[in-house]
């Protein structure tokens, strides 16, 4: 199906490129045509958009889908005690058909805050896989290996599994953290990604808590150090977080290509620092945002990543000027693509997927117009999504929902399993 966008502010986030009136004709999964006005252009359906903006959409770089079923039942918790106390006690009761239904509630909020890729980190990844093929959402989902679930073996497994299977679907490798992986498990994961040549993601000193603990269990070693001397981001990767990073940290991660992603709501409400983004721009690392899970933000919203993924920065520097709202965006978009590995998913421009959304400037929080681009950062709300497309298929157009099944039915179904995992 080919669908054109007339009349549209367009913003592809390609180096150097201004917002600029013109046309957006999308042909199947891909963006067939995007420039000034073109009226020979023919398609099965066309949207005037009335002057109002599209962008690629946001690719929320580090979630947990399926803790839906978390959200404001472990709120007001340091890092550790939510974890041990409250989301492994739960998170043991859940079956694989769990998963699969609570993922699909957070995939709606997503569609309703326009983002079109999330890098989904959670047990039993076929489930998220079987939900995002569902749903349309493109998702790359990364293994969570602890010492207590899942093996490096079934990862692997699921590597060669899931891989290939479907366009909307790709699979990494990843362990869950240095605190609850064991030397060996560790050891046969580097193992594995030097035989897949495949890039590692984790999550990576969250707290300065957590670098300590690092340090005292291997020779001094902060995490990143710690994962170096094994060999585990010989190929790449990134981490998540990455509050308590010191400098030579940040110079591992530049050394073999690794991405940061930060997730500033999570992080703020866990009360686990400030991640200096500023200094990882600067060092000239992609820098990616994620909302982490529902159970420790608990809005799954990028408007508000962005603004306090800015406005934190300031505060650390104590420089009104320090990290520009732009810097927030192309992170929210490019810097989310790369991360995942979503080459194809980048910009709007011809031969990238066609994976966007619009904003509606007619919001009150976008006039008037000046810099529409900040604003988006520094004022945007979620009510200003007007559409979100995937893969040349739109899934949210008007406050309303295409997934191809009832929204009351999936909230239904959500509620019922929470309603289950409080009682047991």
């Amino acid at each position: 199906m080919k669908i054109l966008f007339k009349d549209a502010r367009i913003l592809s986030m390609y180096e150097g490129e201004e917002i600029y009136r013109g046309d957006l004709l999308t042909d199947g999964d891909t963006i067939a045509y995007v420039g000034k006005e073109n009226k020979d252009l023919k398609a099965d359906r066309t949207i005037d958009c009335h002057g109002n903006l599209l962008l690629p959409g946001f690719k929320n770089a580090h979630t947990h889908s399926a803790m839906s079923f978390s959200r404001s039942l472990s709120d007001d918790l340091a890092l550790q005690d939510w974890l041990y106390k409250r989301i492994f006690p739960l998170e043991d009761k859940l079956t694989p058909s769990d998963i699969y239904y609570l993922s699909k509630v957070s995939v709606l909020e997503y569609l309703s805050g326009g983002i079109t890729a999330c890098f989904d980190m959670y047990y039993h990844p076929e489930e998220m896989a079987r939900c995002a093929v569902d749903m349309g959402f493109r998702t790359v989902l990364l293994g969570t290996v602890t010492n207590y679930r899942e093996s490096v073996a079934e990862m692997v497994e699921s590597y060669h599994r899931i891989n290939g299977h479907n366009p909307l679907v790709t699979y990494r490798l990843g362990f869950h953290a240095e605190y609850t992986c064991k030397d060996e498990i560790l050891k046969e994961l580097a193992r594995a990604a030097h035989e897949l040549k495949c890039p590692i993601y984790t999550h990576i000193s969250e707290t300065q808590n957590e670098v300590e603990g690092c340090k005292q269990r291997h020779d001094g070693m902060t995490p990143a150090e710690y994962f170096e001397s094994l060999g585990l981001f010989d190929y790449g990767g990134g981490g998540f977080h990455c509050v308590a990073f010191t400098d030579h940290d940040i110079e591992i991660f530049k050394r073999h290509g690794c991405s940061v992603v930060t997730n500033p709501g999570s992080n703020s409400k866990l009360a686990s620092g400030i991640a200096p983004l500023t200094k990882f721009v600067e060092a000239g690392l992609n820098l990616a945002v994620g909302t982490d899970g529902a159970g420790s933000n608990n809005g799954l919203d990028f408007f508000y990543e962005m603004r306090l993924a800015c406005v934190l920065q300031k505060l650390l520097n104590h420089d009104p000027a320090s990290f520009d709202a732009m810097l927030a965006l192309k992170a929210a978009t490019v810097g989310g693509a790369k991360a995942m590995g979503l080459d194809d998913c980048l910009y709007l421009k011809e031969g990238q997927k066609a994976d966007l959304t619009m904003i509606d400037l007619n919001k009150p929080s976008m006039q008037p117009l000046n810099n529409i681009a900040k604003n988006l950062v520094y004022s945007g709300a979620k009510d200003c999504v007007a559409l979100t497309m995937i893969g040349g298929k739109i899934f949210y157009e008007n406050g309303e929902f295409f997934v191809g099944e009832d929204v009351k039915e999936i909230y239904r179904k959500a509620q019922e399993i929470t309603d289950r995992l409080k009682a047991e």
